[in-house]
């Protein structure tokens, strides 16, 4: 399929700075890989029995292939082509679909309620990713000196606790070494796969897929599953390919995966395999293994910077998905601070920071070893990547491609995907239920919100008055006219805001200048400043005001009326001499008024009672603030 249009990436320019960028943030993931996923997966193949070569060969030729069709083919060639104007990921599909706006009990809606259980299962990735990422890196430690076994979770959970503390001062210092310093992790993985090819050459017979597809029907149907959850740990982290393509373009990604990170895997998980056969012992750790004693521990903290890198680029993926959310409805207004940084991590979401800690340090502190969180790791990224082929291969048919090639091609990558989430599924009570159990809440809260939302809008339009008596009362009834200018925030682009009705029904009067502010988040990623403000005069003295944003822009009222006046829309308004009315709405669930379970509606108005304030969220001035409040039953 080929993409529509897509918006210039500010990294096209410099392809290579690009492609070196995105070995850092999008491949930190599934490059760190290694560490853990052959082992395990050696591991599920042995099912108590001795390692032999055949399992070794079948095993290492199943993730080569796993990488090829799952990664190459599926993302790098099928998947980055289904772009938002150059944006990628999940919401942004649903935003491709128009998912957002479907009614109740249309396909679309069922369409919105699966792609959302798509983003949640990002929050579940988010827990478990620095935590065996880290984890596997610090075991490092037992291979020379098995004493110091007590000390790796400790010093996990130092690290990790550090890692989420410097949030908050942004990963700018940090993200300008990410894709430099994973090249040398890739570097270093391709040379010591490649020592340890030498040293047992006949592994490359593993290429043919044939080891994989012979060794995996020949064993008992449990076995075989185990094995295929295990080798899934090796395209964890691709699904990065896509979320991350509107920061670095589709063909530095490709670049990046075909001539540096997928030859560098490739040669490390060979390698490993050759140390297997030749030395069954180490299966222990065969990573660390490949490496001469006295590069052990260099290689431990070498390690541990591409863990701490890899769980720095899923942490800021999810600020990122929070704030898209937040913006197309489907989480409640956060707080959320714009860092100084120019690369990655931009913004920070507190909220989310600390959660997400919570959860990740759990799972360290509750499995204890990474061998234990292999349990609870793949399950979410595999029914994720199930969901994304899915809704690609709906905007491909969107876009007019012919169904029947569209359903043969995606079909047969769906089957795939549904294969490795099966086999995962068997995982889950080793731990699998970990990432869904968090997937399951992040669902329910967004379905919640959503639903809410939609309520509350019914709600307010019932109480909304028509522009028509906005008309009428400001030239029959207010004869009086304060001086200055009131800015009175709507949530709807039509009729009277809550705000101003309350007003004038509390003061008889009307400012000399009012101003109805709107902010609409188009299903587009940016929007340009020359279409952000569209102005509509009402009357005389009632200007209507309509900001838009892109999903992937934070909406400031007070950036978008300086645009408005900057280019004429606006003549006449000093925004230094303006007063803000906002409405403040408490909520009253009630079991006589259609809409969510009355213990839903509870969660909900909960969590709108602590969300953002409206005027913090939008940038609105503080000192220039009125609020009204308003009591809305749902």
């Amino acid at each position: 399929m080929t993409s529509i249009p897509a918006a210039a990436s500010h990294s096209s320019a410099l392809p290579l700075t690009a492609t070196i960028g995105a070995l850092g943030v999008v491949y930190g993931d599934i490059g760190t890989s290694p560490l853990y996923a052959l082992k395990e997966a050696a591991k599920a193949a042995t099912h108590g029995g001795p390692l032999t070569s055949a399992a070794v060969l079948g095993v290492v030729s199943l993730i080569l292939w796993a990488l090829i069709l799952i990664i190459s083919m599926k993302y790098a060639l099928l998947i980055l082509r289904a772009d938002n104007r150059g944006e990628g990921g999940i919401v942004a599909l649903l935003a491709l679909l128009s998912a957002r706006n479907a009614q109740a009990g249309t396909w679309r809606a069922q369409l919105l309620i699966v792609g959302l259980i798509g983003a949640a299962l990002l929050y579940g990735d988010g827990a478990i990713t620095p935590a065996i990422s880290v984890l596997s890196a610090i075991e490092g430690l037992k291979v020379d000196a098995p004493s110091l076994a007590p000390a790796v979770v400790p010093l996990t959970v130092v690290i990790l606790i550090g890692l989420f503390l410097v949030q908050k001062k942004g990963a700018g210092f940090i993200g300008n070494i990410f894709g430099p310093v994973m090249l040398a992790w890739f570097l270093v993985i391709a040379l010591l796969g490649i020592h340890g090819i030498v040293k047992s050459p006949g592994v490359l017979a593993a290429v043919s897929p044939f080891y994989a597809f012979n060794f995996l029907i020949h064993q008992d149907f449990h076995v075989s599953f185990a094995i295929l959850g295990a080798a899934f740990l090796a395209v964890t982290g691709g699904e990065a390919m896509y979320a991350d393509m509107g920061h670095f373009g589709r063909v530095p990604i490709r670049l990046a995966w075909f001539a540096i990170a997928l030859p560098a895997l490739v040669l490390n998980y060979f390698g490993q395999a050759a140390l297997l056969i030749t030395d069954p012992t180490a299966l222990e750790n065969p990573f660390y293994q490949l490496a001469p004693d006295w590069l052990h521990y260099p290689l431990v903290a070498f390690a541990t910077v591409a863990a701490v890198i890899a769980s720095q680029a899923i942490i800021s993926g999810v600020f990122s998905l929070t704030q898209q959310s937040i913006q197309l409805g489907f989480l409640p207004r956060m707080q959320i601070k714009h860092t100084t940084s120019h690369s990655i991590g931009q913004i920070y979401v507190p909220l989310v920071n600390w959660m997400l800690a919570a959860a990740t340090l759990g799972a360290v502190l509750g499995f204890g070893t990474s061998d234990a969180l292999a349990g609870a790791y793949g399950i979410a990224v595999s029914l994720l990547m199930a969901i994304t082929t899915l809704l690609a291969a709906l905007v491909a048919i969107q876009w007019g491609y012919p169904p029947l090639i569209v359903i043969a091609c995606n079909g047969f990558f769906f089957v795939i995907d549904g294969i490795f989430f099966a086999a995962n599924s068997a995982k889950f009570f080793e731990g699998g239920w970990f990432p869904l159990v968090l997937a399951a809440v992040v669902a329910f809260l967004m379905l919640t919100w959503r639903s809410g939302v939609k309520l509350v809008e019914r709600a307010r339009a019932k109480l909304r008055q028509p522009e028509e008596d906005l008309v009428e009362t400001a030239i029959s009834r207010c004869h009086a006219r304060l001086p200055g200018t009131a800015v009175f925030l709507a949530s709807a682009p039509k009729g009277v805001p809550l705000a101003l009705t309350q007003f004038v029904k509390h003061n008889h009067v009307l400012h000399q200048r009012v101003v109805l502010v709107t902010v609409l988040i188009e299903e587009a990623p940016r929007i340009s400043d020359e279409d952000r403000a569209e102005v509509i005069e009402v009357i005389p003295g009632i200007t209507r005001v309509i900001l838009h944003y892109g999903f992937m822009q934070y909406p400031t009222i007070w950036e978008g009326l300086s645009l408005a006046c900057g280019q004429g829309k606006l003549p006449g308004i000093d925004l230094s001499d303006i007063t803000y009315y906002i409405g403040r709405e408490t909520i009253i669930p009630r079991e006589d008024v259609p809409g969510m379970w009355v213990w839903r509606e509870t969660v909900f108005a909960f969590l709108q009672r602590n969300a953002e304030r409206s005027a913090a969220f939008f940038g609105v001035p503080t000192r220039q603030v009125v609020e009204f409040g308003t009591e809305i039953e749902i």
